[in-house]
């Protein structure tokens, strides 16, 4: 059964590029095949890139953001372990759910949605619990539309020789998130949105600081899919078989990264910010007023309080079966409250932002 393509500003996934499609039909290779590993060797170089990183150890996931989530937190946690987690919405919490299924203590410093949490608060965890092994943060909250600034955090964490777990999947490709200034150790993304790919494929990245962490365990993750060592063999000149690794989705990813580096990392941010700004402007005129502190919120995803009078559902399905549009609602204490609208990849553009504009007009001053 066919169906027609839809105009994708949710929170994900977004549209893709064609040639991101192009290469997603790719000929079937072996994982073994010189060519897949030459094209292997290349998304990491160009990874690299994306996350303005040195770390040798940069490289795809199969499986979606939260399976690089996963693989973040439990190829760090042993039972017993304390992890700082900074929560300024649903994935923040998911993060702490996440390091107690390994058997960590997740140290909650919890702000409103809407805010971020503070160096301050950071700082006071750190000192009620010297102990700690990591602290994690959410970047861009997609529940929320809120980036968490960072490079403060980083130098505190860095201070305290404690690690720096940074989620990404939001935002990476649309902000600017430079991996080695800011410190972090350990950073993650998922492929279908700002990066442009598709739904399936993560990626991650891990420095030398990481790495001791990893090689001091006293015993391996509670996990085998997700084992980071285990997998950097196959990665590197060892080649050793972990998984058949799905070779559409890299080759996807591969152009998409190819694209980010024809158009420049800091003119994709450049992109991201003026069409979040144009749909930030526009969502204003119409009487609608945008949730969180202004001072912190994203560019490529917008939470806007839905208008008294005006319900969720029948709104977000008119745009859906009339024009094609894809927005979604509101997470937690936004639900039924707000709508969240994403620019990510090559859904970023004017061009979508005028057409949701035009048809949010047509639907709630009708």
């Amino acid at each position: 059964m066919s169906h027609e393509p839809r105009v994708l500003l949710g929170p994900g996934p977004s549209n893709i590029h064609p040639r991101v499609f192009q290469a997603m039909i790719s000929p079937i290779l072996g994982y073994l095949d010189p060519v897949f590993l030459a094209a292997m060797d290349e998304t990491m170089v160009r990874l690299r890139y994306l996350f303005q990183t040195e770390n040798e150890f940069s490289v795809t996931l199969p499986g979606s953001g939260m399976a690089a989530m996963e693989a973040a937190v439990c190829n760090v946690v042993e039972p017993g372990d304390k992890v700082i987690v900074g929560i300024h919405g649903f994935f923040g919490q998911r993060m702490a759910h996440i390091v107690e299924r390994h058997g960590g203590t997740a140290i909650r410093v919890e702000v409103e949605f809407g805010e971020v949490v503070t160096p301050d608060q950071i700082r006071a965890a750190l000192n009620a619990h010297p102990d700690v092994k990591m602290v994690g943060v959410v970047h861009g909250e997609t529940s929320a539309g809120i980036g968490q600034p960072l490079e403060e955090i980083g130098k505190l964490v860095r201070e305290r020789e404690k690690l720096f777990l940074v989620d990404t999947v939001c935002s990476l490709g649309g902000a600017d998130i430079p991996v080695d200034r800011f410190l972090i150790d350990i950073c993650y993304s998922g492929g279908q949105k700002c990066i442009g790919g598709p739904a399936g494929i993560s990626c991650i990245t891990l420095n030398d600081r990481a790495w001791k962490v990893l090689e001091g365990r006293k015993a391996p993750p509670d996990t085998w899919y997700l084992d980071l060592a285990l997998i950097r063999k196959y990665w590197f000149s060892d080649r050793v078989y972990h998984h058949t690794a799905p070779g559409p989705m890299v080759f996807a990813l591969k152009e998409a990264l190819t694209l980010i580096q024809e158009e420049g990392l800091q003119a994709r941010i450049s992109r991201h910010e003026k069409v979040g700004s144009l749909l930030h402007r526009g969502l204003t005129d119409l009487g609608l007023e945008l949730f969180g502190n202004p001072d912190h919120r994203l560019s490529m995803l917008t939470c806007v309080m839905i208008p008294d009078g005006v319900e969720d559902a029948p709104v977000r399905g008119r745009l859906l079966e009339e024009y094609g549009i894809e927005i979604v609602g509101g997470f937690g204490p936004l639900k039924g409250k707000a709508w969240r609208i994403g620019l990510m990849g090559y859904s970023a553009s004017e061009r979508n932002v005028h057409y949701l504009l035009a048809a949010l007009r047509e639907i709630i001053q009708a």
